[in-house]
């Protein structure tokens, strides 16, 4: 939006690096801290059987992860199958730290719908000209809400509908007559969001990485910190 801006970010990369495993596999990511502050690492949606301590929520399952140190994550999948995604779970520093956590069917298992002639990622975040931790330490510190977010982006871009000769927009090349899968993640910080695709039907096939009857329709409606998996042909 005509600023530039310094984020914590996990990679060099916003939205962070995706992570993608199959249906009960084990992960282990080292994180390490480079920032200002401590902050941790959430699984969102992953149930974590017996292994509450990797977790990740400040102050509940762990102390944060301090500046110039790392903490390495061991993250046990069992049924989840699609999409979730991880973030931070520090004040509002998962505006900046988050990225997906695609689950692919275990070896010799499939999908339960025709196998789509692709898929892709979509983000749906905040975005705020200044720092995501200063601002909720400003509204905490005054006892209002925080303020609406600046614009919003998807997979990082923010759009070309802002005004600035710079902004980006986020593109996908599709074929004509193809099927894909979108894992979409509502990383927004407050916000529900429609998402839909012009002249086009949405097929519901998951939410929060768990299988649903499927269901057709124009649009959806993602909450914050929520994931949907669509076909769209």
């Amino acid at each position: 939006m005509c600023n530039t801006s310094t984020l914590l970010v996990v990679n060099n990369s916003y939205p962070g690096p995706e992570i993608r495993v199959h249906r009960g596999d084990t992960v282990f990511v080292n994180v390490h801290n480079r920032g200002k502050y401590g902050f941790t690492i959430h699984w969102h949606g992953v149930k974590q059987p017996r292994n509450p301590w990797f977790d990740g929520p400040e102050f509940i399952t762990q102390c944060p992860i301090r500046p110039r140190t790392n903490f390495t994550y061991k993250i046990i999948l069992s049924e989840e199958i699609g999409t979730l995604w991880w973030h931070a779970h520090s004040d509002w520093t998962r505006g900046s730290v988050h990225g997906a956590i695609v689950i692919l069917p275990a070896e010799n298992e499939t999908y339960p719908f025709p196998t789509p002639d692709g898929e892709q990622t979509i983000i749906l975040e905040s975005w705020y000209n200044g720092n995501f931790k200063k601002i909720i330490d400003k509204a905490l510190a005054a006892g209002t809400p925080p303020p609406q977010p600046d614009a919003y982006a998807i997979n990082g871009h923010l759009g070309d509908t802002y005004g600035c000769p710079t902004d980006t927009i986020f593109r996908m090349e599709v074929d004509y007559e193809k099927t894909y899968l979108l894992r979409i993640i509502n990383a927004a910080m407050n916000e529900q969001q429609f998402f839909t695709i012009m002249n086009h039907t949405l097929t519901v096939v998951a939410v929060d990485a768990s299988y649903v009857r499927r269901f057709k329709s124009d649009y959806i409606l993602i909450s914050p910190g929520q994931t949907m998996d669509v076909l769209v042909s």
